[in-house]
């Protein structure tokens, strides 16, 4: 190889390092299904194809739901983003019924952790993944959440102007990394979720988590003694241009929390959370600029008994952003 190929080859090399998440932007080519229709709303299956489909094959084809109010040109749409596990779906399909009688368009998509995605492989041995695989992981799935904006180019159904995702656990994780880097999201909602993975792996009460980490809660911390310097470099010059010390620093949602400061953001967290601990909210909360932050006395998974105001909230805050008139 020539001194110039490989030189070219290390840049190129080095800017995917530093942002695993870019990727070719165009409109997906989608078949477009329908499975319900009412007074409302219509309800269709949605699939096109991954543009990082990664080693398993599985994951070559995005599949999702998408609801669309019924009479309504250029209305808002809402991502809603699921967690690990196909449980998980079951909130958002909730919210996306709530949200479409309010006129916001809701899609679903089903990231490569839902079981009609994850190869066998990989569910065998969940939640002890490599650092590499959870690394594609959240790369995947970041691109999935920003591939959906891009289904929305020339779909005059859609108001690309107002854009929000809406993510529980995981899907939270994941949100909020895709609103940080990519600006045609204008608000997120992160239902139960935090930064900083060192305290999210070593104070969680999940011995299944803490069990399947890729590193020794010694090595762990001896590397996160670095975080806060680079916390403090991207946010003065982006992370993009700043080298980690170690790959799973692109796949926390502390790295991108500047890039949501003073943008519409709305944060549920609960008080007991055995998965995310509060330091882990709270750390989060605060790099975020302290948006506005619900509290509820409950679990990681009982945060839902509280899904009526929850949804209220949520539908309240989405039309306000996007200047929707109250019905």
């Amino acid at each position: 190889m020539s001194s110039a190929l490989k030189l070219l080859s290390e840049s190129n090399a080095a800017k995917l390092w530093q942002n695993p998440y870019s990727y070719l932007s165009f409109e997906p080519c989608s078949n477009l299904h329908i499975k319900r229709v009412t007074k409302k709303w219509s309800h269709y299956a949605v699939d096109f194809p991954a543009v990082h489909p990664n080693d398993h094959a599985k994951n070559g084809t995005v599949h999702g739901e998408y609801f669309q109010p019924s009479g309504m040109d250029s209305a808002p749409l809402a991502i809603l983003v699921h967690g690990i596990g196909d449980y998980s779906v079951i909130p958002c399909k909730l919210l996306a019924r709530d949200l479409v009688k309010k006129g916001i368009a809701c899609f679903i998509p089903y990231l490569m952790f839902h079981s009609s995605r994850l190869p066998k492989v990989l569910r065998e041995r969940m939640p002890s993944l490599t650092c590499e695989e959870w690394f594609e992981g959240h790369r995947t799935s970041v691109i999935d959440i920003r591939r959906v904006v891009d289904w929305t180019r020339g779909r005059a159904q859609i108001d690309q102007e107002k854009i929000a995702v809406i993510g529980t656990s995981f899907g939270a994780y994941i949100s909020a990394i895709t609103m940080g880097i990519d600006q045609r999201i204008k608000a997120g909602v992160f239902v139960a979720t935090g930064g900083n993975g060192e305290v999210i792996t070593w104070m969680n009460r999940i011995n299944a988590i803490r069990k399947g980490a890729t590193c020794t809660r010694a090595e762990c911390h001896h590397i996160h003694g670095q975080y806060p310097n680079y916390l403090d470099e991207v946010a003065d010059k982006g992370f993009e241009n700043v080298i980690p010390a170690k790959q799973c620093f692109l796949n926390d949602t502390l790295t991108f929390a500047s890039y949501l400061r003073k943008r519409p953001v709305l944060m549920f967290n609960a008080l007991w959370d055995e998965v995310v601990p509060r330091k882990a909210a709270v750390e989060f909360w605060e790099r975020c600029d302290k948006p506005p932050i619900v509290w509820f006395p409950a679990s990681h998974a009982t945060i839902w008994l509280w899904y009526p105001l929850i949804s209220r909230k949520i539908v309240r805050f989405v039309r306000s952003t996007f200047g929707m008139r109250d019905k």
